[in-house]
C-alpha cells in the first residue's frame, strides 16, 4: 500500500513524497483512512512506528476546509512535554507547506505574548501542553467551544505527569460533538477509563502489543557497582562502536554531573533536563541533531516521542523507576528500520526495577560482556564476589580459632588472681598476664576523740563556758 492509496489530497501526498515518504506504516495505514472519515481513534503502537504523522496527514487535510476565527481555534492537540509539542508543530510545517493552515503552539517557558498574537490572529492547529492551555484558558485569553477535532497524544505519560485530571477538564469545555483520536503506548485501566468517558464508538487499532520494545533493538544488562558506574560508561563508549548516544538518568542533578564528567574525560557531551529553558533546551537538541555533540545526557523529558534519526546506542544510566519508561527510553534508537543497541546498568538496589521491566516486555534481558572479559559480566562478577568471599570466611574463622585460646589462656591467669571480681571484662587476646590485684590499702584510722568528761564543755559547744563550770567537784 501507497499513501496515494489511502485518500489523502494530492497536496499533502506531493509534501509527504518531498519529505521522502511514500509507504505508509502499519498504523498510518489503519488510522488515517479511518480519521478521514471522521471515526474517534484509539491508537495503541510503540514509540518509533509513526503515530504522528497517522493524525498530522489527515487533520491537514480535514482542516483545509474552513475558516479560523478570534481565539477560537478549530482543533487542538495535547502534548504532554514541550518538546513533543514542538516537534508536532515541525511535522504540520513539513507536511502543511501547500496548505494555508494556521497554527500555534502554546507551551511554558517561552514568551506568552508571542502565543496570545496568534491566537488573535485565528489558528487552525492548536499544539498544546495542558498546564499552558489551562493557564490561558483560565485567564479568558482562549475560547474551546469551537474547537471539532481533539488530538491526545501520549496519554500514557500525561498518566505519568499527572495531567489526567487537565484533559477531563479540558474535554468537558469542548464541545459535546467532535471528533477525538487517542494515542497511546500503553493501555493502563485510567486510560482505558478516559477514553470509555470521552471517546463515541472509537476504532481500535493496535499494531504491536503494548509495552513492547522494537525488535530492532538489541538489549544488555550491565551488573555494576554504583560508584563504578561513570568508568563502566566510559568503557563502553570508547570500546563499542557508538556513533552517538543518549544517555538517560533519574535525576537532574545526576545529567548534570554526568555531562560535567563525560567532558572532562574527552567526551563531546551536552544535556537536557527541566531545569534548562525551553531555548536552550531545543539548541541542545538541534547541536545533537546535527552532530556537534554526539552524546546526550538526559532526563526522561527526552525519553518520548522524540525522533532523532541515526542514535546508535541507549544508555540507561539508572535503571528506570516505571517499566514504561524503559520501552520509550530505549525507543530512542532502533528507529525507521534501523539497527540499536541499549545498555541498561543495574546494581543491587535496582533488583526490583528490572524484576518488574522484564515483566512488562515479556522477555528476559542478557547481560553483556564487559569490554575486555571474555564471558557476561553477570557471571564475571559473580566469580569475583565467591573469589572474594573465602577470603573473609578465613579471616573470621581464623579469628574464630584463635578466640577460644586467648579465653582459656584469660581465664588461667584469673584463677591466680583470686580477688578479680566477677563482674570484671574479660580480654579474649592477651599477650601476659594480668598483674595480681592490688590489696586496698587501709584506710587511715580517725583520730580518737577524746573521752567526753561530764564536767566537761560538749563538743560542740562553741560559746563562752560559765564560769562556775570552771569548777570541779571532788569526790
Amino acid at each position: 500500500m501507497k499513501f496515494a492509496d489511502i485518500g489523502l489530497s494530492d497536496e499533502l501526498l506531493k509534501a509527504v513524497t518531498e519529505a521522502g515518504y511514500d509507504t505508509p506504516t502499519p498504523i498510518q495505514a489503519q488510522a488515517i483512512p479511518s480519521v478521514l472519515m471522521m471515526k474517534d481513534i484509539i491508537g495503541i503502537a510503540q514509540t518509533g512506528t509513526g503515530k504522528t504523522a497517522s493524525f498530522v496527514l489527515p487533520m491537514i487535510d480535514i482542516l483545509a476546509h474552513g475558516r479560523s476565527r478570534a481565539r477560537m481555534p478549530r482543533s487542538l492537540i495535547l502534548e504532554p512535554t514541550r518538546e513533543l509539542a514542538a516537534q508536532v508543530a515541525e511535522n504540520f510545517e513539513k507536511y502543511g507547506k501547500y496548505h494555508k493552515l494556521n497554527m500555534a503552539l502554546l507551551i511554558g517557558g517561552v514568551s506568552m505574548g508571542d502565543q496570545l498574537a496568534a491566537l488573535e490572529k485565528g489558528v487552525d492547529v492548536l499544539i498544546a501542553t495542558p498546564g499552558r492551555l489551562m493557564d490561558l484558558f483560565g485567564r479568558g485569553k482562549i475560547m474551546l467551544n469551537g474547537c471539532s477535532l481533539l488530538v491526545i497524544d501520549e496519554a500514557d505519560r500525561m498518566l505519568d505527569m499527572g495531567f489526567i485530571p487537565d484533559i477531563e477538564e479540558i474535554c468537558t469545555k469542548l464541545p459535546a460533538q467532535r471528533q477525538t483520536l487517542l494515542f497511546s503506548a500503553t493501555m493502563p485501566p485510567v486510560i482505558k477509563k478516559l477514553a470509555d468517558k470521552f471517546l463515541s464508538n472509537p476504532k481500535l487499532i493496535e499494531v504491536a502489543r503494548p509495552a513492547t520494545a522494537s525488535a530492532n533493538i538489541t538489549q544488555w544488562l550491565v551488573k555494576v557497582e554504583s560508584r563504578k558506574k561513570r568508568d563502566t560508561l566510559r568503557n563502553l563508549l570508547r570500546a563499542d562502536d557508538v556513533t552517538n548516544a543518549i544517555i538517560f538518568c533519574n535525576r537532574k542533578t545526576t545529567v548534570r554531573e554526568l555531562n560535567k564528567s563525560l567532558q572532562q574525560n574527552g567526551f563531546s557531551s551536552g544535556e537536557i533536563h527541566g531545569d534548562i529553558d525551553q531555548g536552550a533546551r531545543i539548541a541542545e537538541l538541534e547541536r545533537f541533531k546535527n552532530g556537534t555533540v554526539k552524546i546526550l545526557v538526559a532526563s526522561d523529558v527526552a525519553a518520548r516521542g522524540l525522533d532523532i534519526k541515526g542514535v546508535s546506542h541507549v544508555f540507561n544510566f539508572d535503571a528506570p523507576w516505571h517499566p514504561d519508561d524503559y520501552v520509550h527510553r530505549i525507543g530512542r534508537t532502533g528507529r525507521a528500520g534501523a539497527t540499536g543497541v541499549a545498555y541498561t546498568f543495574v546494581t543491587a538496589e535496582d533488583a526490583e526495577a528490572l524484576d518488574n521491566i522484564q515483566k512488562l516486555i515479556g522477555t528476559k534481558i542478557p547481560y553483556a560482556p564487559l569490554p575486555g572479559a571474555g564471558e557476561g559480566n553477570e557471571g564475571a562478577q559473580s566469580d569475583e564476589r565467591s573469589a572474594a568471599k573465602p577470603a573473609r570466611g578465613r579471616g573470621r574463622r581464623k579469628a574464630a580459632d584463635d578466640a577460644p585460646a586467648a579465653v582459656e589462656k584469660a581465664e588461667k591467669v584469673e584463677a591466680k588472681a583470686p580477688g578479680r571480681s566477677a563482674y570484671a571484662p574479660r580480654q579474649a587476646n592477651v599477650e601476659a598476664p594480668e598483674p595480681a590485684p592490688r590489696k586496698p590499702e587501709p584506710k587511715a584510722a580517725a583520730p580518737a576523740r577524746a573521752p567526753r568528761n561530764d564536767d566537761g564543755p560538749d563538743d560542740g559547744w562553741n560559746g563562752p563556758v560559765p564560769s562556775f563550770l570552771q569548777f570541779g567537784i571532788d569526790a
